[in-house]
């Protein structure tokens, strides 16, 4: 592979918020799946202590709860700053159907996925902000953080006074009862599991591959654009 001399800037990409609700989440996800693991298959322990010594499990469950409204809350944020965010962030990008978006959806699965050498590298191909499979692959996480809530706040209404786990106590009963809303729940579980792996895979990947900071800019908010395309880009922002 072959590359030409290029020079890059260094370019403000992800806004602060963008960045706490992304670690924030991250952290609530992580939580979730700890616990989520636990409370499916708790295991087993043998004491003399009376049951009311022995709420470790409730803990447990209360901090899953805990983190499933943290992650509620990080994802209306993140909605609102979906049409208030700068165009990285903006919902337009979420959905890559044009033409440039899907061609470079499919560099992304020829070279990114199925590892094919380029004999040219070509930098049109590169995204500034999310690239085209990965900005689908959120919208994709976000339907299935949905399905998340749902079936989770539906399985969670029966034991809480709360309003708003109790808006889903329909969900159980709309997909069948709790054997099929706990299978859906825990099986979107997997899919945030999947997601997660490929999504820390790629970052790294292209942060090697291209050397443009994507690992680190998501904590700086910088990363390293061609200065000849963010030129471009700022000309096409100042005549719309």
């Amino acid at each position: 592979m072959s590359t030409n001399s290029v020079t890059f800037k260094r370019a403000y990409i992800w806004q602060l918020p963008i960045r706490i609700f992304h670690w924030t989440n991250a952290l609530a996800i992580t939580v979730l799946i700890i616990t989520g693991f636990i409370i499916a298959n708790p295991p087993g322990l043998i004491s003399v202590n009376e049951a009311s010594q022995q709420y470790w499990f409730g803990y447990v469950r209360q901090i899953h709860f805990m983190s499933a409204y943290l992650m509620v809350a990080v994802l209306i944020l993140r909605v609102y700053f979906a049409f208030k965010g700068n165009k990285y962030a903006n919902w337009r990008v979420y959905f890559p159907f044009k033409k440039a978006g899907l061609n470079r959806m499919w560099h992304v699965v020829k070279h990114d996925v199925f590892l094919q050498n380029e004999k040219v590298y070509n930098f049109r191909n590169i995204s500034i902000g999310h690239n085209s499979v990965a900005a689908l692959s959120y919208f994709v996480m976000f339907i299935l953080a949905i399905v998340m809530i749902f079936t989770g706040f539906g399985l969670y209404a029966p034991t809480s006074s709360w309003f708003l786990p109790r808006m889903f106590e329909w969900v159980p009963e709309f997909l069948g009862g709790d054997l099929n809303t706990r299978f859906i729940h825990h099986f979107a579980m997997w899919g945030f599991i999947l997601f997660s792996v490929i999504h820390v895979y790629l970052v790294f990947y292209h942060d090697w591959l291209e050397g443009r900071g994507e690992s680190s800019a998501m904590i700086s908010g910088y990363k390293f654009v061609r200065s000849e395309r963010l030129l471009k880009e700022e000309e096409l922002n100042k005549q719309k």
